[in-house]
């Protein structure tokens, strides 16, 4: 910076490295709060930013604080019965799956293209080839 802007004078070459260090910074909150300062040397610059990081680093750890929780009759009982729903709508979709599974096609004249047999498609033949086995 120095030797670039050697015939400038120390405030100015200080100011310029201040707008540098701003234009530099990827935190948009941090540089435009800095910005926003409008620091003449970069020192200054340099603390503050610092001092506005450690701010919001801070800010943010307690915003993670646990909330309590007061458990009433209604509450706990409508737990209850979403549980018991839910317990219940899994059980109808495995056995929904479960009975796709073993139900028969509907229409058993189809003929398979790969071995030509009747009652399955080519997805489903059970028909060994070359090709699959290699």
């Amino acid at each position: 910076m120095s030797l670039a802007y050697a015939e400038c004078p120390l405030d100015v070459r200080e100011s310029l490295a201040a707008q540098y260090f701003v234009d530099a910074i990827r935190d948009e909150d941090t540089q435009h709060s800095t910005r926003l300062m409008d620091a003449k040397d970069l020192k200054s610059s340099l603390a503050y930013s610092m001092k506005y990081e450690a701010a919001r680093t801070v800010s943010k750890t307690s915003r993670h604080v646990r909330s309590i929780e007061t458990e009433d009759h209604m509450s706990r009982e409508r737990d209850d019965k979403f549980e018991f729903f839910f317990n219940r709508l899994e059980k109808l979709l495995n056995s929904s799956v479960a009975g796709k599974k073993n139900t028969p096609r509907r229409n058993s004249n189809v003929t398979c293209w790969k071995c030509n047999k009747k009652g399955h498609v080519q997805r489903e033949c059970q028909a060994i080839t070359s090709n699959q086995e290699n």
